[in-house]
């Protein structure tokens, strides 16, 4: 059956944060991701945060001089969440709870997958936050420890997480138009398409209805990884 994760979080009613609490850099972080959780990017502002926090905006400056700035914290904070383990000797066995670790994060902030699929080509590697930074530093670390090369290490880091990207983007994608009907055709909307135009869409509306995001993840990366470690096996350590 189709995952269908949630898209929106309840965001609490204001304020999210009191006056009795003092607030910093991780609350106001915190505070927009859950506002974006809630709302979507487009939802927030300086304005509005300064209503979840219970503070004049203008103070929200010295934590984020502008939104850009306030998205760019809002990704470290979710990525920050992201586990990985450089010692691990298996390194095949690390990327794929690396893979299914990122997904977590991505069903659980769909608001934010855009984000973290934009944003970071927006900045310079050497100018971007530490928190956006540590998980590959720790992969690249992962890599070279189980013998790859520097240069495969980097190539195997994108093309894992360019699958991953791409992965989520389509699994967060709304299928079903019409929950209710038990026709697959009809659930997805496809009766619309000219059967003269797309008759193979059309014919694959019950493979498309049980898309299965978890299995498909699965088969991806188990075709990735055996394909890397194949096409650049390591010099070293076990494959």
């Amino acid at each position: 059956m189709i995952e269908t994760p949630s898209k929106r979080v309840s965001v609490e009613p204001f304020p999210v944060v009191g006056r009795e609490t003092s607030i910093n850099r991780a609350v106001v972080l915190s505070t927009a991701l859950a506002i974006i959780d809630g709302e979507g990017v487009e939802g927030l502002s300086m304005r509005r945060l300064g209503k979840a926090l219970d503070r004049n905006p203008m103070t929200l400056y010295r934590y984020a001089e502008n939104k850009a700035a306030l998205l760019d914290g809002v990704v470290e904070t979710v990525l920050e969440q992201l586990v990985v383990d450089p010692s691990d000797r298996d390194w095949r066995g690390q990327l794929h709870a690396v893979a299914y670790g990122y997904r977590r994060l991505a069903l659980e902030h769909p608001n934010v997958v855009p984000l973290l699929v934009t944003r970071p080509l927006a900045t310079p590697l050497g100018l971007r936050s530490p928190g956006t930074l540590r998980y590959l530093e720790a992969i690249l670390e992962l890599l070279v420890r189980a013998g790859f090369t520097p240069e495969d290490a980097l190539h195997i880091f994108r093309a894992v997480f360019g699958f991953l990207n791409g992965h989520i983007l389509n699994e967060l994608q709304e299928v079903v138009e019409k929950p209710e009907e038990t026709d697959d055709l009809l659930r997805l909307g496809l009766h619309r398409l000219p059967l003269a135009e797309f008759p193979r869409l059309r014919s694959m509306a019950t493979v498309m209805a049980h898309y299965d995001g978890r299995d498909e993840l699965e088969r991806g990366l188990a075709i990735l990884l055996e394909g890397l470690a194949t096409a650049s096996p390591p010099s070293s350590a076990e494959a």
